[in-house]
Parts: structure tokens; sequence; C-alpha cells
């Protein structure tokens, strides 16, 4: 059957799309559209204080965009060098937190070893990132998106562990969604499946696929990444079929592959 993702690509990644290649062992093909568009801002800013790490007690990355930002501040040659040589050390002295198995992959691309891949959500990274850290350490360093969530900041706020935020890309819809979104419908017809990622991706493209499935909008099977999202789909009054127990491909194909059954 045919299942649509709403998802980015995965980045830097010539292989094909692990929820494609797992829904495709479940026997199911899926198909990608992206739903958001991003672009970098304040990158000297993030260069800095990527490169004063003793002024920081630890490093906070939700999100592989800004993880990619990072990277782009390591781009040139004598950057790089310094980064390998002495500083990335001194960070790996300290803590560096992270939300999911993506972030930690790209975070261990820039030498740099991650803690919390298994949280999965930010509350729950917040609630390690408590256990472990004291009120009287200097600020952690968090480099988000535009429209993070403050669950995560309002958590270390309220029980006094200091923090400093920088925004480091914007989202916005992709420019092309809507025209992907009619070409898929056309050709395929209407999914029997269509998973969300992000409570974004629920903001950008319900209306259009409500409106492009009609009548039949009530038998697609709507799934979740997680519970952020199915919290997102289910406060648009969508019937939410299924959410991943955890956000990886394994967890959601198989929970998809079983509300299709």
């Amino acid at each position: 059957m045919h299942v649509l993702l709403l998802k980015e690509p995965r980045d830097g990644d010539s292989g094909p799309d692990p929820y494609i290649k797992e829904l495709a062992s479940h026997g199911h093909k899926a198909t990608l559209i992206p739903v958001l568009s991003f672009k970098f801002v304040s990158l000297n800013t993030l260069s800095d204080k990527l490169f004063q790490p003793d002024k920081h007690g630890g490093l906070i990355f939700t999100s592989p965009r800004a993880v990619e930002a990072a990277k782009m501040c390591l781009e040139a040659e004598e950057r790089r060098e310094e980064w390998n040589n002495s500083i990335k050390e001194k960070w790996n002295a300290k803590s560096i937190y992270v939300v999911g198995k993506a972030t930690a992959a790209l975070v261990r691309n820039l030498g740099l070893n991650p803690l919390g891949e298994d949280t999965g959500t930010a509350e729950v990274l917040s609630r390690l990132i408590l256990e472990r850290e004291d009120t009287n350490i200097l600020p952690l360093f968090f480099p988000c998106g535009s429209i993070k969530r403050e669950v995560l900041p309002t958590a270390l706020r309220e029980n006094g562990v200091p923090l400093e935020t920088l925004t480091v890309y914007q989202t916005a819809e992709h420019p092309d969604l809507e025209k992907n979104l009619k070409n898929f419908f056309k050709e395929q017809g209407t999914p029997a499946s269509v998973a969300f990622f992000s409570p974004s991706g629920v903001k950008f493209c319900l209306e259009v696929v409500r409106r492009l499935s009609g009548d039949q909008l009530t038998q697609i099977k709507f799934a979740a990444i997680g519970p952020t999202t199915e919290e997102a789909m289910t406060a648009e009054g969508l019937c939410v079929s299924c959410a991943a127990q955890k956000p990886t491909a394994e967890h959601l194909a198989a929970a998809i592959a079983k509300a299709l059954q």
C-alpha cells in the first residue's frame, strides 16, 4: 500500500531514506515529500561560541539542523584544524546532550561524544540533564531553530540550571509543498497512510491533504513520529491511527504496518 511521508530527506546521505527502506520491508511503498525549508542565521555568533568552550558548561543539540549549522562553522581549514587539535576535546570534557539517533550520529561526525540519544523527546532529555547537572555550572549552550518548543528551556530554568540559547536556523514552509502534494495525489491517488514528523508539518500540510483527499479522508490511517506531533494532530481534529513508540524508522514502520493490516 501507499504511504506518504511528510518529512525532509536525510542530510548528506546518498542511500535510500531509512523510513522508505523500513516500510518497503513491510511491503509498503513510501513517498517522501519535504515540508520545511531552512535558512541558517547567526553563524558568526555560533562560531564564536563554539570556539569558546571554557565559557559554557556543555552543549545541547535537539535537531540535525542545529548540528549542520555547527558543521558549517568548521568549514574553513584553519578552523577545522583548531577544532580537531584542541577545541573538540575541551567540549568532550563536558556534557554534549542530544535528542534522537539522527542528531547523535551527526554530533559524532563532529568528533563529539553525545549523551541522551535514546531520550527521543525534549521532555525526557531535560530530565536527564537535571539528573546530571548542578545549578552552579556555567550555562549550557543550546543552538536551536526559530520554532523550538519551550519544554527544555522551561524545565531547566524552573530548576535553576543556567542555559544560553541561540537561534541558528529559521524554519518556513517548503516552497514546492503544495505543488508536490497535488502531483502525488494526482499520480498515486489517496494514500493508505500519511505520516507526520513535526507539529510544523501538521500546520503546513493538513489543510492541503484534507482538500486533496476529500471524502476519502476518513479512510487514511494517520501516523505520528512521536507524542508532540500526535498532540498537534489531535488538536486539529485528526484521528491518529498510530504513533511510533520511539522516533526511529523501525518503530514508525512497524506501527504503520500494524495499522494497515
